[in-house]
């Protein structure tokens, strides 16, 4: 939610700016210019919406973790390990097969409530 409200609070700035602009300013941009401006605002809103999708999603029969575009679904058996070391972007699965993955739905920047999740994760694994 916070991504959609973020992207539209920039959309109107930066239509609010364009409009603020004078004419002589606007009839300086070239249909190149203003393609590559559509196209770049077209990638940010792509890549917004790909950060806004992550997410880990624990189940009884394993574990689904969904960053940006790629899914990956895992069973319990595969996930050996969660850990996330101070000052680390995210948490990361240390999986049966020497493999990681890294879990972006878990953000190290959200202190206490990452932590709290890495614990959750944790209680779910075989191990426990």
């Amino acid at each position: 939610m916070a991504g959609i409200v973020f992207g539209t609070a920039l959309a109107i700035v930066c239509a609010a700016a364009w409009i603020s602009f004078p004419a002589s300013v606007k009839a300086e941009f070239t249909i190149l210019q203003g393609l590559t401006t559509l196209l770049l605002i077209g990638l940010f809103a792509a890549a917004e919406y790909g950060v806004m999708r992550s997410r880990a999603v624990a189940t009884e029969t394993g574990l689904l973790v969904v960053n940006g575009y790629r899914q990956h679904r895992f069973v319990w058996a595969q996930v050996v390990a969660v850990h996330m070391p101070p000052g680390a972007p995210w948490a990361v699965l240390d999986l049966d097969d020497g493999e990681t993955c890294s879990v972006m739905a878990i953000q190290g920047s959200d202190g206490a409530r990452a932590k709290r999740a890495v614990r959750e994760l944790r209680a779910l694994l075989p191990s426990g």
